[in-house]
């Protein structure tokens, strides 16, 4: 049995429609040893690039949606001008990057409203690239959900709690008392 890990993505690309990097992502677990380091051909621009070409080449007008490729298993779904690559481990459990990959498919295609394509992606990169990082963190996979993704990415976080200012008789007299507890409040520790 393999070692079990939460380090289960090992890239995530996409490239456009001569194999050129729009997007990557390369992701090693801090506990790697040396020799597992070695066996992987991705660690330098050069062969990353390399690797890329040779994978496109490979998936490029392809019907089928997940292979084993140069001992990674490799999800990918191609578009009108772009491809989309998710790259784990032979090892690893399909299911988990399929279920990845869908996820990160699918927050793409939510935050770019009119569909994925090179133009939208290049338009949009910072969106994209935050979805992608909501999705995949240092090849750990955080979040399933597309629409949660989604909602991260294009949602700023609020500092402020909205508060609701109803201004019936009811809702003055709520104000009044929590005012007057608040004062309470204050006054008890002396500010």
């Amino acid at each position: 049995m393999p070692d079990l890990s939460l380090y289960a993505v090992e890239a995530l690309l996409i490239l456009d429609s001569e194999g050129k990097r729009i997007y990557t992502k390369y992701y090693n677990s801090p506990h790697e040893k040396a020799d597992q380091t070695s066996q992987q051909p991705k660690t330098s621009l050069k062969q990353q690039k390399e690797f890329e070409s040779r994978l496109f080449k490979k998936t490029h007008k392809q019907n089928t949606d997940i292979l084993l490729f140069e001992d990674s298993l490799v999800l990918y779904k191609e578009y009108v001008d772009v491809s989309l690559y998710l790259i784990g481990s032979a090892d690893e459990n399909e299911l988990v990057l399929q279920q990845a990959f869908t996820a990160v498919k699918d927050s793409i295609d939510l935050v770019l409203v009119t569909g994925i394509d090179k133009k939208n992606i290049l338009e949009h990169y910072d969106m994209v690239a935050l979805a992608i990082d909501e999705t995949v963190d240092d090849g750990i996979i955080l979040e399933t959900d597309p629409a949660t993704i989604a909602s991260r990415v294009t949602k700023p976080p609020t500092k402020d709690i909205p508060i609701n200012i109803e201004l019936s008789e009811k809702g003055l007299l709520s104000a009044w008392g929590f005012a007057k507890s608040k004062l309470a409040e204050r006054l008890q520790q002396g500010l």
